[in-house]
């Protein structure tokens, strides 16, 4: 009987959980729910036969090892900065390892002895990176099969709100981690378009933006992420002339936010203390410029000259033209920031979100230059089963449960680029409801 170890019970983990815990019985499997609240664990359970849940002392290197030795495989889901401390115990203990999260450079320095175990080291199968990593994957394999040329690549990704669930100017809230929302692209952007390399400075980073449609939804702004560069390998694109990997965000939303990326707002550098009894208005106002005779609004519109009414409409629907005390008073800006919008855009009991993705092809043929959208849209069914933690969740379910039924085999350290890999996970998720859509043209 082989035994399953998930690290981490939050709520990307949600489908995760309940696709591997309801085959357990059916496929001989145990399952074993590690969360620092084991309380949390159980209640994901569900009292299903063959699962178990634990509760884990992350930092602790014995209350994690105690664990993981009773694995076959192990899944972590928890913060980014624990995957290579995870990773480490599995390659020590002869533990498989998979996540949805960045393969960092502390996992590439254990290639070379994940493979000499013979171990199996999956990373980025989530959503993004994972889901778009795949879907981009087969267009392109399919596309050199015909002896064809990808000449451009842009991939779209944005964790928004289901149209009905749009019940604020940003028309936004948060369904991933907030910290992650408030600090999203503080390094420079980096990729290449029509042969140039490009880069974008964070104070930039949201006016350089691109409109992405989406069919029966309207348009959303895309900005570039980190590094679209270093993609070109992972794909097989050493030569291609455009690759750009970006967000989605509703149209009109990255305007606003550049008006606290100018401000300082989300300057995560510097701490602050605030005097008992602070409002959002002077939070507001400690960044703007002294004035005797200027007000707020009228100070912020000085500092910030392309200020439009839809724009103002988003602060002041937030408060911060207002006398609301803050709720954070000791903290960066980023941190007081996150604070304040964790009040208006927490996710509801009753909302739904929605993830959409889109890439965006130029495919060089013997009929011409081929243009190639292929686009996901799928809505989650409430706060707690949401879009997000199905698209993370259910791709690595699906690997997992694939490798344990040996219909994925090899071994070494992978991302799900390889046909053997994705095929047999598109497919499956194609019957869990997660479908592209493609369209095309000369």
């Amino acid at each position: 009987m082989k035994t399953i170890l998930i690290l981490g019970a939050g709520k990307s983990a949600t489908y995760l959980i309940d696709y591997l815990a309801d085959s357990c019985v059916e496929k001989e499997r145990t399952l074993i729910l590690a969360d620092l609240d084991q309380s949390t664990a159980a209640t994901k359970l569900k009292n299903r036969a063959n699962t178990l849940a634990a509760s884990i002392d992350i930092e602790n290197g014995d209350s994690r090892k105690g664990l993981i030795v009773q694995a076959d495989l192990v899944i972590s889901m928890l913060p980014a900065f624990m995957h290579p401390v995870v990773a480490k115990d599995c390659l020590e203990l002869g533990k498989h390892f998979f996540t949805a999260s960045y393969e960092s450079d502390a996992l590439r320095e254990m290639a070379q002895e994940i493979e000499a175990k013979q171990l199996f080291f999956l990373n980025e199968c989530g959503l993004d990176p994972g889901i778009d990593h795949m879907s981009g994957m087969k267009i392109i394999h399919e596309a050199k099969a015909k002896g064809e040329e990808i000449i451009s690549f842009k991939s779209y990704c944005g964790g928004l709100l289901s149209p009905q669930s749009e019940d604020n100017p940003w028309k936004y809230k948060f369904t991933w981690n907030p910290r992650n929302v408030i600090l999203a692209g503080q390094a420079t952007s980096r990729f290449i378009e029509k042969g140039e390399l490009k880069y974008v400075p964070y104070h930039q980073l949201f006016k350089r933006i691109e409109t992405v449609k989406f069919p029966g939804l309207g348009d959303f702004d895309g900005y570039p992420n980190r590094d679209s560069l270093s993609y070109r390998k992972v794909y097989g694109l050493e030569d291609i002339s455009t690759m750009l990997r970006g967000t989605l965000r509703r149209a009109g939303f990255c305007k606003g936010w550049d008006v606290f990326v100018q401000l300082g707002l989300t300057d995560d550098s510097f701490q602050l203390e605030l005097h008992e009894g602070s409002t959002y208005r002077q939070f507001l106002n400690a960044f703007l410029p002294w004035s005797e005779t200027l007000s707020v609004e009228e100070k912020l519109a000085e500092l910030i000259p392309d200020l439009d009414f839809p724009t103002f409409e988003k602060l002041q629907w937030l408060g911060f033209f207002e006398n609301r005390k803050l709720p954070l008073l000791k903290g960066s800006p980023a941190q007081i920031l996150q604070a304040i919008l964790e009040k208006d855009w927490a996710l509801q009991p009753e909302d739904k979100d929605m993830i959409v993705m889109q890439h965006q092809f130029e495919i060089k043929t013997e009929r011409g230059i081929k243009k190639l959208t292929s686009s996901l849209v799928d809505l989650g069914k409430d706060a707690a089963y949401t879009a997000m933690a199905k698209t993370v969740g259910l791709p690595l379910a699906i690997a997992v449960d694939l490798f344990l039924e040996g219909k994925i085999k090899g071994t070494g350290l992978h991302l799900p680029v390889l046909p053997e890999i994705y095929l047999p996970i598109l497919a499956e998720l194609e019957r869990q409801g997660i479908r592209f859509v493609e369209q095309e043209w000369y």
